[in-house]
C-alpha cells in the first residue's frame, strides 16, 4: 500500500464487528474512512449478496435434479436446452463472483478493505456502494483497462 493511506489499524478488532447497525445507515464521506460502522455495512452487504447467490444456485441445482428435459417437440427441447445452458453459464459467473466476495470479506478481516490495491488510496464510498468487491479506485481501474486495451491491440 502507498504511504498516503493507512488501512484500518485495528484489524484484530474487525474480525468480529459486533456492532448494531441501523438498517437505514449509509456510509457518508463526512465520517472517518473505513470506521467500524462502514466496515460492518460493507460486510453485511457482501454476506447478503453471497447468500442471495447461493440461494439462487441451490434453486438451480434443485431444478437440475428434478430430471432431464422431457420436451416432446424438438424445437421446445432445443429452446429448453439453450435456456439451461444460459442458466449454467450464469451460475459459473456467479461462482467466480463468490470468490471475489470472499476475497473482499478477507480484506475486511485483514483491515485492507476500501483501499486501492494498486495505489493504496481510499476507494470512494460511492464506488464501494455500487461495487463492494472493488479493489481499485476508479482512476486506477480506468488506467488498468486502458493498458489492457493497448496490450490487446498489439
Amino acid at each position: 500500500m502507498g504511504a498516503s493511506a493507512k488501512p484500518h489499524e485495528n484489524s484484530s478488532e474487525i474480525k468480529n464487528l459486533n456492532i448494531d447497525l441501523d438498517p437505514s445507515y449509509v456510509p457518508a464521506d463526512d465520517e472517518p474512512f473505513m470506521n467500524d460502522r462502514q466496515l460492518k455495512f460493507f460486510e453485511k452487504q457482501l454476506v447478503d449478496w453471497k447468500n442471495s447467490i447461493l440461494a439462487e444456485a441451490q434453486g438451480t441445482l434443485n431444478q437440475l435434479q428434478d430430471g432431464p428435459i422431457r420436451e416432446p417437440d424438438l424445437n421446445d427441447r432445443a429452446s429448453s436446452e439453450t435456456d439451461w445452458s444460459i442458466e449454467l453459464r450464469t451460475r459459473d459467473r456467479q461462482r467466480k463472483l463468490i470468490s471475489k466476495i470472499d476475497a473482499a470479506l478477507r480484506r475486511i478481516t485483514e483491515g485492507e478493505y476500501g483501499y486501492c490495491q494498486v495505489t493504496g488510496e481510499p476507494i470512494s464510498l460511492a464506488r464501494l456502494r455500487a461495487r463492494p468487491i472493488a479493489t481499485m479506485t476508479l482512476e486506477a481501474q480506468e488506467r488498468h483497462e486502458r493498458q489492457e486495451r493497448v496490450s490487446r491491440d498489439d
